[in-house]
């Protein structure tokens, strides 16, 4: 694993950095004297151990990002932190104290250049120090993010697995989420995605059958009306409904799982069982859990619930 660590002016980016090598056995790459090809080509080649640099340019993490085993964790703090830590500084080294107008004029140089602003926002993991910033604390919080990150295959420990790179549930949950942002409906998003044989069969999200005006442009008056009851009168079909159209019983065939980013309701249930659907995979819950479930396992179908971390992960310490 390689971890490139950018901060904010008197964050802590350093402190991070030291403990990744004291405390976690990380090899420390220097950036100020390799250009990022190099670093690039030297990680690659030692891409199984774990290696760490202070990445302070926006042209080094774009190449870095490249690989598959590039982490970047980029690290905030609050101002009473930072302050702190600049006159720390200065203590250390016998200068002169600065006002806070200097501080916050030295603080702004650094940060707020636009390379720095989008290189702060491309981080995988982003800390953020507020309130206990004890070294003990921190490297807690860090060691649990490298448990997350380390992503070991539960039947084969040894063998390498990309930090960031999905398990099949991550994955297709994820391509649920996605297929959410098409919905139209002006109540909620939600998008599923049929599997078989970890391959999508269909997707669907809510909204108003084609030819008829979305439902966000007043397509479907229940649901522009505010009105949270007469469900009946919906014209808008749910993101299984449509997954379920879009396959037909034929292609689902055998042993398909339904993954949904949200429980399936009760109308929804009914066609599942129906289509043959064996396994279903919700993320968020919904008001209809409990006669839902009982449509789902009395007609024999797995239910379970799973929810993936989301990405960017903001870690406040």
């Amino acid at each position: 694993m390689l971890v490139a660590v950018s901060g904010t002016k008197y964050s802590g980016a350093d402190t991070v950095i030291g403990l990744l090598v004291d405390r976690h056995n990380f090899e420390l790459i220097d950036a100020h004297v390799q250009d990022p090809d190099t670093i690039m080509d030297y990680a690659t080649q030692r891409y199984t151990k774990n290696m760490v640099l202070y990445c302070d340019s926006l042209e080094m993490c774009s190449t870095l990002e490249k690989r598959p085993f590039f982490v970047h964790i980029s690290v905030q703090a609050s101002m009473k932190f930072r302050v702190a830590a600049m006159r720390k500084e200065e203590t250390d080294s016998n200068d002169s104290k600065n006002s806070i107008d200097d501080l916050c004029l030295l603080m702004d140089e650094h940060d707020f250049k636009e390379d720095k602003i989008k290189l702060y926002e491309k981080a995988n993991v982003k800390l953020k120090l507020l309130h206990d910033n004890s070294l003990d604390t921190l490297d807690k919080v860090i060691s649990e993010q490298l448990e997350i990150l380390t992503n070991r295959k539960p039947d084969n420990p040894e063998e390498f697995n990309p930090p960031l790179r999905p398990d099949w549930d991550t994955y297709f949950m994820k391509l649920a989420t996605l297929a959410s942002s098409r919905s139209n409906c002006m109540k909620r998003k939600v998008g599923c995605v049929v599997v078989r044989d970890k391959r999508v069969i269909a997707t669907g999200y809510n909204g108003t059958p084609r030819h008829l005006t979305n439902c966000c442009n007043g397509g479907c008056p229940r649901c522009n009306g505010g009105n949270s009851h007469d469900l009946h009168t919906c014209l808008c079909l749910h993101a299984e409904e449509n997954a379920l159209l879009e396959a037909g019983r034929d292609r689902i065939g055998n042993n398909a799982t339904l993954y949904c980013d949200t429980c399936p309701c009760l109308t929804c249930s009914v066609k599942i069982v129906q289509t043959g659907i064996v396994e279903v995979v919700y993320s968020q819950t919904y008001r209809m859990d409990e006669s839902s479930f009982k449509v789902l396992i009395d007609g024999g179908v797995k239910v379970r619930q799973f929810s993936f971390i989301e990405e960017p992960r903001i870690v406040v310490v």
